[in-house]
């Protein structure tokens, strides 16, 4: 990829392309090597759930009808048939929490290959383990944005989590068992609790691990590299053709990288001194998103980065912001 991270310090037009380095990934042809099948294996598992994890999530219907009934017209017959419903429904949300904390376990180890040492040598050596990085940040995007949509979630886990106050699975196990699935219950409602709980484990991850090996700056680049190779393969698509696909999948890959650098670095992604040129960022989601995507994008980053509104964020880039979103 070249002698990319060095440029970013030597860019002088803060406002056009010049600002991104030219280098690529292939994002188009990503197969693996059965070497770099080898040497990834242990975090690759973790890639493997998350269609059907978003099938499942698109899919999602709800148990509002079951529970208005059970809770508007209260007998036996009411309530078991709200419980039978509600109860497939919350094994279905336990799976995407349990796959949250997965990536507590994995992602660190995707930072320590490309964040230890020299972040440009990495990157270089270890391309296809930043393309996995790029598709969990691709999931967890696609993730917040189908949650958002489904405000069902909270409402069938909160009568499961009234079930549970009032004994009900009490009645189906030991009691061992039923305080494991109320102590569950605590940390499945905390995970819901948020607009776009992936981005927030994400972000959480990402923070501890900077904060426990100092690597801020090394995270910062990595984060600031891939935002600019995403954004240089979208604004390069007329140059080199691509499936609207791909577009998609980087715009996406940049905006939550832009969000996470916003909360790992100090000056965050909006300032004078920050590697990511947010005007040509924001132009490219506008210029090259489809019409479904962008309001998503847009808000993304309005509503879930952390100096957007400081007083060092120039006025131009807020209303930019604002006005797009």
């Amino acid at each position: 990829m070249g002698n990319f991270l060095s440029q970013f310090n030597d860019l002088l037009n803060r406002d056009g392309d010049s600002n991104v380095p030219d280098v690529q990934l292939d994002f188009e042809n990503s197969s693996l090597s059965e070497e770099d099948l080898e040497a990834y294996s242990n975090v690759l598992h973790m890639l493997e759930p998350t269609a059907d994890l978003l099938e499942l999530l698109r899919t999602y219907e709800g148990c509002g009808e079951y529970i208005r009934q059970a809770i508007g017209s209260p007998g036996p017959e009411a309530e078991n048939e709200a419980w039978n419903h509600v109860r497939p429904a919350v094994a279905k949300l336990k799976m995407f929490y349990k796959y949250s904390t997965s990536i507590e376990s994995c992602l660190p180890q995707i930072l320590q290959t490309l964040c230890i040492g020299d972040v440009n040598k990495n990157l270089e050596k270890h391309q296809p383990l930043a393309r996995i990085l790029c598709q969990l940040l691709d999931f967890v995007f696609e993730f917040d944005s189908l949650k958002m949509k489904t405000p069902q979630i909270q409402n069938d886990f909160s009568y499961y989590r009234r079930c549970l106050s009032r004994g009900k699975l009490s009645n189906e196990v030991d009691l061992k068992s039923a305080m494991n699935e109320d102590e569950l219950a605590n940390h499945v409602s905390m995970f819901y609790a948020y607009p776009t709980p992936m981005l927030k484990t994400v972000t959480e991850v990402t923070t501890q691990f900077v904060a426990k090996h100092r690597v801020g700056r090394s995270v910062s680049e990595c984060l600031a590299t891939l935002a600019g190779v995403c954004y240089h393969t979208v604004s390069n698509s007329k140059k080199k053709p691509q499936r609207p696909e791909t577009t998609a999948f980087c715009l996406r890959v940049m905006v939550i990288a832009i969000i996470i650098y916003d909360h790992i670095d100090p000056q965050g992604a909006f300032g004078k001194s920050s590697p990511i040129n947010i005007k040509s960022s924001v132009k490219a989601i506008h210029s090259h998103g489809q019409s479904t995507d962008t309001p998503n994008l847009i808000s993304a980053l309005r509503y879930n980065t952390k100096h957007l509104n400081d007083a060092s964020t120039s006025k131009s880039i807020k209303t930019l912001i604002a006005s797009c979103a």
